[in-house]
């Protein structure tokens, strides 16, 4: 058999000065957009998951991963001159959770991202032994860099699929007072860390107190899906919503819920503890909501039945 390779036609080569001319066009573009707004890139790379980038302006440091160049949101960010304040929604919706159960021990938080909310527990509850799960070594690596991110006695990262180590801790027969489900890989949650089947071994790992806290979206098209599917294994949730906020937190516990009116008794008492943090806890139990508001007749999600890249489209 002869061995020759077929030279590119005129055609194909037009195409391929296309293709590039397009890739640089965005590339200058977004360049320029982030210069515009003064937004400067202070770290790129590509890791085996994603690409992950780092940029700041005159007020904000954030991270932020991309999978395809038409994604792509800001994972966690903080504000340079006071990194201790939680510049996005969500966190604030997380620490909510503090109304219905305080001061937990061991905790587990799947997702390490510029590592606000590790950040965050660990000045709360200094005491804390906090497990933090993450994939991409990559990500560890750059909330080491750029934010401040440190392993101590009490705060260690196993960096694997948190799908495995879930299972295995439950195989340990290992207790977390408090789990945090808070992994993104640029789109949305990877689609196995979504399975009622995952939601059942977290729920293993939690004491007869425990409590699970999972952000996600408030406008995905798994909204319903999602909502069922953490029903189906926790039973009634929060649904904690802020306006103007794409996010939304679940909160759910292996105890019965609180009343509004007990949320509300408790708040006070938060106010000093998270006033560094730039959070007026008592804005929150009115957003802490167990009403259902979803299509209760959408399947639930399962490692048989997860069409994560259809509903999210």
């Amino acid at each position: 058999m002869s061995n020759y390779k077929v030279a590119p036609t005129s055609r194909q080569l037009a195409k391929t000065e296309v293709l590039v001319i397009v890739a640089l066009a965005i590339l200058i573009f977004t360049v320029d957009l982030f210069a515009q707004n003064g937004v400067r890139n202070i770290h790129r790379e590509r890791s085996l998951y994603r690409n992950i980038l780092v940029t700041e302006d005159s007020t904000r440091r954030c991270m932020r991963f991309t999978i395809s160049s038409r994604s792509g949101q800001n994972q966690s960010c903080r504000f340079v001159d006071n990194p201790v304040a939680l510049v996005f929604p969500y966190a604030k919706m997380a620490l909510s959770g503090l109304l219905v159960k305080d001061n937990p021990q061991r905790i587990l938080i799947v997702g390490l991202g510029g590592a606000t909310l590790s950040d965050t527990y660990r000045r709360l509850f200094p005491d804390a032994e906090i497990i933090i799960s993450e994939i991409d070594d990559a990500v560890f690596r750059v909330a080491r860099d750029y934010f401040d991110f440190a392993e101590t006695d009490k705060i260690k990262v196993d960096i694997g699929d948190a799908r495995v180590y879930v299972k295995r801790a439950g195989l340990r027969g290992e207790i977390f007072d408090l789990v945090i489900l808070d992994a993104f890989n640029g789109e949305y949650i990877p689609e196995h860390l979504m399975a009622a089947e995952f939601l059942q071994e977290v729920k293993q790992l939690l004491p007869e107190d425990g409590m699970v806290i999972a952000n996600t979206f408030s406008t995905s098209r798994l909204y319903a899906a999602e909502s069922n599917t953490y029903q189906s294994v926790f039973g009634e949730f929060y649904n904690v919503r802020m306006p103007g906020s794409g996010n939304r937190v679940i909160i759910a516990s292996n105890q019965p819920l609180l009343d509004q009116d007990t949320l509300e008794s408790r708040a006070p008492a938060f106010l000093q503890r998270l006033e560094v943090f730039d959070m007026d806890i008592t804005d929150f139990p009115e957003l802490m909501s167990t009403e259902i508001t979803w299509d209760t007749g959408q399947r639930i999600l399962t490692d048989q039945y997860s069409p994560a890249n259809l509903l999210n489209n």
